[in-house]
């Protein structure tokens, strides 16, 4: 069984004698509207957004646009097409997109650089998931008589598949001064900044003051149902307005979507557990065997003195020993057993991923049920 992230569905058939709901910690995009984002949605004012005559989308906006730190924003239905918007409008067909090698945009975007933007992707590989300016400075080129040159750089903050790594803002900071000195503009992927940012106990807008753009979920840990934000500056934005009426993004009433992301942005991060991993009250084993990838993976590449050290991941991968239990997909059917949804990666060696950050629909019981179902399946 080979799975991949975004693709993992919940099993079709369900024991018959379970009575208990499943734990699912597949990702944070199995999270469900709360009560008041229902309430929300049902009494949301609308109005067609594609004439921007939505009052609550227009709300959303101005909202998600303050608590990001920039001009101006544009509700999508999507993280993707929200990525997929600011390549096409920061770069021109034949430009190279430089972006970290295991990437959303390269992996899970179905090759949409090329296709809607016309760009050639120019990959780093690294091993904690983070872009460094000299890798980048490496790869950057001129236009000439044979070459369209560097269009745009991203960076994904968390990064997904390097288990949810977080950008120290240092590192940001010189890849966006770099970039900016060379006339290139800088994309961040947020799409679960909000996670980053409850990790380094600091503001959003401190992450995102120096890129040009960035994109944000709703529908991730913010707990909202569905959406995304793209925000930068005032005239950015309404070049991607034009870009999302062409990939088909116009929703007419979505004030009725929007009205859940503003519970979203006004209650879910105020509530954001920055803790990697809930470890209170459980088996010293356990502990150890959950945090041993998170502590492995803080040992950083040597870098200059003055550059912040790496921050660890917020998501955990668990690459369980082979005297504990098999790993991969035995793993996950074991789990499975114990009504716990786990997703199973498969890399250089096999492993396991977990969420383990709070959202508005993951309560401290679920998290215990979940950790005592973890140390059942151990075997401890």
């Amino acid at each position: 069984m080979t799975a991949k992230p975004d693709s993992v569905a919940a099993p079709s058939a369900r024991p018959a004698e379970r009575a208990t709901e499943w734990i699912d910690l597949r990702s944070d995009t199995v999270t469900r509207p709360t009560p008041e984002m229902r309430r929300a949605m049902f009494e949301a004012e609308v109005g067609d957004d594609v004439y921007r005559e939505d009052p609550t989308v227009n709300r959303l906006e101005e909202l998600a646009a303050r608590m990001v730190g920039k001009e101006a924003a544009v509700f999508v239905p999507s993280g993707t097409m929200g990525n997929q918007m600011a390549l096409r409008v920061h770069t021109q067909q034949g430009q190279e997109l430089i972006v970290e090698d295991r990437s959303h945009v390269v992996l899970y975007e179905m090759g949409g650089s090329g296709v809607h933007a016309g760009l050639v992707t120019r990959t780093i590989p690294t091993d904690d998931g983070l872009l460094r300016w000299d890798l980048v400075k490496s790869r950057l080129r001129k236009a000439t008589d044979h070459n369209s040159g560097t269009g745009l750089i991203v960076v994904e903050n968390t990064h997904n598949m390097a288990g949810g790594r977080v950008y120290p803002p240092a590192i940001l900071e010189e890849i966006c001064n770099g970039a900016h000195a060379a006339g290139i503009p800088v994309h961040m992927d947020g799409a679960r900044i909000f996670n980053a940012a409850a990790h380094l106990q600091c503001p959003v807008p401190a992450l995102t003051a120096r890129v040009d753009s960035v994109m944000f979920c709703l529908s991730k840990g913010l707990g909202a149902p569905v959406g995304s934000l793209l925000a930068g500056r005032r005239e950015f934005i309404e070049k991607a307005r034009l870009v999302r009426k062409l990939l088909g993004g116009g929703m007419r009433q979505a004030g009725i979507l929007a009205a859940a992301g503003i519970v979203a942005l006004e209650k879910s991060p105020a509530g954001y557990d920055s803790l990697p991993v809930p470890t209170a009250g459980v088996p010293p084993l356990l502990a150890s065997v959950l945090l041993a990838p998170v502590r492995a993976q803080e040992t950083p590449t040597p870098t200059p003195e003055e550059e912040e050290p790496v921050v660890e991941p917020t998501l955990l991968r668990v690459n369980l020993p082979d005297e504990v239990i098999a790993v991969g997909e035995e793993f996950a059917v074991e789990l499975l057993a114990e009504v716990v949804l786990a997703m199973e990666f498969r890399g250089t060696t096999e492993d396991v991923a977990l969420t383990c950050h709070s959202h508005p629909t993951l309560s401290e019981a679920t998290k215990e049920a979940a950790l005592n179902a973890l140390g059942r399946t151990i075997h401890l």
